[in-house]
């Protein structure tokens, strides 16, 4: 009984570690030539947003794609981070 209990409570403090990293993970992405910096969070959502003076020279359409694009860039780096987390975290709920 005792090595069940130990077994149950391995999983539950690997649960509670993988959820807190979870909800740390944070992606930045910039564009090439620095005009646009996103930020976003294990969600995918934005969370930061930096704008260079350059963009002032660009149209309003091409501001906008540099932003979606770069905010997709970062979520795709948060995306890979989540899944290396998921995966650690299932494996310690597989089966022997």
């Amino acid at each position: 009984m005792d090595a069940l209990v130990e077994a149950a409570n391995a999983k539950l403090e690997h649960l509670e570690t993988s959820l807190g990293a979870l909800q740390q993970i944070r992606a930045r992405f910039a564009t090439k030539d620095g005009a646009v910096t996103a930020e976003v969070d294990g969600n995918g959502a934005l969370t930061g947003l930096w704008l260079d003076e350059s963009i002032s020279e660009m149209s309003a359409k091409d501001v906008s794609k540099l932003i979606t694009w770069a905010s997709h860039q970062a979520a795709q780096l948060t995306g890979v981070e989540r899944g290396k987390i998921l995966e650690s975290l299932n494996s310690t709920f597989r089966a022997p």
